[in-house]
């Protein structure tokens, strides 16, 4: 069956393959977008704007320790794992996978660790409610061993998106299911966040399961006790792993500093208003998420068996209907934001509207940047990209100083900038490596960081 559907992948052109793969996401993730602006609804109307920010900076705290503990294993699985599976040698595509995953377990008991450090000793910071201090340390360790970083790689190396979109399908159905059930028996923000918890760690068991189905010579026990095997097996995928992880570092400070500044220097009420403009700007450039997911693993591909013309036409495609995607977004923003937060959340939060703007703007660079991360990790390049993302970084710290007096709308634009200093960068150097592609002073099938 796994061969069968291979086969027909194999016979199909790279950029249709991209798009298969995000109609597959896009089916599961309009479903879940649907979900989660109902459950977001119900958060938001039954807690209020002050505990649905409390909600938010606990959530937003979480995600921060996810993506600093969290090791991005996915990237390395794709980067290395797509050569194992275009050679069909699942030894090594197995005893990769099994690496990344103890990679994510290391991680989570760190993660575990700096939530300690973070919540108990810096809740005051955020004003946090005291009586939520406890459910917010629980909530991040719940949330941290809850990764799904190498199952998802393995599933994207496999190009088996279709199967990925049921599994992902359990978090933004149990969300509502629990956001029904906790509106109709007494909403709280503890309840809501133990039900976000468990969904989350009922998920991360279902992708391992789903990843031992597709690939159970692969996903074995046994190759746990070969990483060092698998280091030797894969070269450079040390210095890889820790690019990969430095950029998605610098990216979750990117997503997730703004928010957690607004609480600590505007108010957990500005942070609720920040957190909802924030969820609806997400929600309306998902788009940009599941292309990256289709994009990264079909340039990983195309590395491995394609020529450097193909190549470059797959990257200027993927760039050109993405970063039409993106100003859509942006319109969509600016004619019906406001209306759509009062839609969602009642009139108390459609001030978040003066949010929501940049915020899509800064979606839309993540849009129309999709295919250049990929280009330079395929290419060996990876080191590029974190270049990139560290200006990024120095424009948000720059934006958040001149504009945080100015309230959440402020961090909002610190985003947007940050997000074009991203675009313009990573941008100016995918194009200059497609340049030596082009000229041959790099190969498609190069180590990575040579």
């Amino acid at each position: 069956m796994m061969s069968a559907k291979r086969d027909r992948l194999e016979n199909a052109s790279p950029l249709r393959r991209i798009l298969q793969n995000t109609a597959w996401l896009l089916g599961g993730k309009g479903f879940g977008a649907v979900c989660g602006l109902a459950y977001l609804a119900i958060l938001t109307r039954t807690l209020g704007l002050k505990d649905f920010g409390h909600f938010s900076l606990i959530f937003g705290t979480a995600q921060a320790l996810i993506a600093i503990a969290g090791f991005q294993t996915w990237r390395v699985v794709v980067r290395y794992g797509s050569e194992h599976v275009h050679a069909e040698d699942w030894g090594k595509f197995g005893r990769l996978g099994m690496l990344c995953g103890m990679l994510d377990a290391v991680g989570a008991v760190i993660g575990c660790g700096l939530a300690a450090i973070l919540i108990y000793g810096f809740s005051g910071v955020l004003e946090l409610n005291p009586a939520y201090i406890d459910i917010a340390f629980y909530f991040a360790c719940g949330s941290l061993w809850a990764l799904v970083s190498a199952p998802t790689g393995i599933v994207r190396a496999l190009h088996r998106f279709d199967m990925a979109v049921y599994v992902e399908a359990v978090v933004p159905t149990g969300r509502l299911i629990a956001a029904l059930t906790i509106w109709a028996t007494g909403p709280s923000v503890g309840r809501f966040l133990f039900a976000w918890a468990a969904i989350d760690v009922l998920e991360a068991i279902l992708y391992w399961a789903m990843a031992r189905r597709l690939c159970p010579q692969a996903v074995r026990l046994s190759n746990l006790a070969k990483w060092r095997q698998a280091f030797a097996e894969n070269e450079g995928v040390g210095h890889f792993f820790m690019v990969t992880y430095a950029g998605a570092t610098i990216e979750a400070t990117m997503k997730n500093g703004p928010l957690l500044a607004v609480g600590a220097f505007v108010g957990t009420r500005a942070a609720g208003l920040y957190r909802l403009a924030s969820q609806l700007s997400q929600s309306l450039s998902k788009l940009s998420t599941l292309l990256t997911r289709s994009v990264y693993a079909e340039v990983a591909r195309a590395r491995v068996s394609t020529e450097f013309a193909e190549f470059r036409k797959l990257a200027l495609q993927t760039s050109l209907i993405a970063g039409a995607a993106g100003l859509v977004v942006v319109v969509i923003a600016l004619l019906i934001g406001r209306q759509l937060l009062e839609l969602i959340a009642g009139p108390d939060f459609e001030q978040g509207a003066a949010i929501l703007v940049p915020l899509a703007i800064a979606a839309s660079f993540d849009l129309a940047s999709v295919a250049f991360e990929p280009v330079l990790h395929s290419t060996g390049r990876a080191r590029l990209s974190l270049v990139a993302r560290l200006f990024a970084v120095a424009g948000l710290a720059v934006g958040l100083y001149l504009f945080i007096p100015i309230g959440p709308a402020g961090a909002a634009w610190a985003v947007a900038l940050g997000g074009a200093i991203s675009y313009l960068a990573m941008g100016l150097m995918s194009w200059r490596t497609l340049q030596k592609l082009r000229r041959h002073e790099i190969e498609l099938v190069d180590k990575p960081e040579a």
